[in-house]
């Protein structure tokens, strides 16, 4: 029941965050599935993107509501695009170490967190 209430509140915020911020979810996702739930950094992230499959349908049809809203163009290739380099990047996260992959993440975070803090 606990876990299933972990779930159920971690949801709930991804998917505000994710569609207030584009950012997925991803970011709340991992680290909760990994400190409250005792994930694996691998099975966080995994879990994280399936996840972010039915967060990203739900906001884009409710986004497209909106006429203009979504650039169809710029979808179609950064969806092609992004989902070749995912095809090859999933592989690259089964061959590495949880630990690094912890660590990669906080990198980015903090790479990208600093940039949107600092820039503009």
């Amino acid at each position: 029941m606990k876990t299933l209430l972990i779930a159920a509140g971690v949801g709930i915020t991804a998917g505000l965050l994710g569609a207030l911020c584009g950012v997925g979810g991803g970011i709340l996702m991992v680290p909760a599935f990994v400190t409250a739930l005792g994930f694996e950094q691998k099975k966080a992230v995994a879990t994280s993107l399936a996840v972010i499959v039915i967060i990203a349908l739900v906001s884009t049809l409710n986004n497209s509501r909106q006429s203009g809203l979504i650039d169809w163009k710029v979808v179609a290739l950064t969806a092609a695009a992004a989902a070749l380099a995912a095809w090859f990047g999933t592989d690259l996260m089964h061959k590495l170490s949880n630990q690094h992959l912890t660590r990669l993440f906080g990198i980015v975070l903090l790479v990208f967190g600093a940039k949107m803090l600092l820039g503009k």
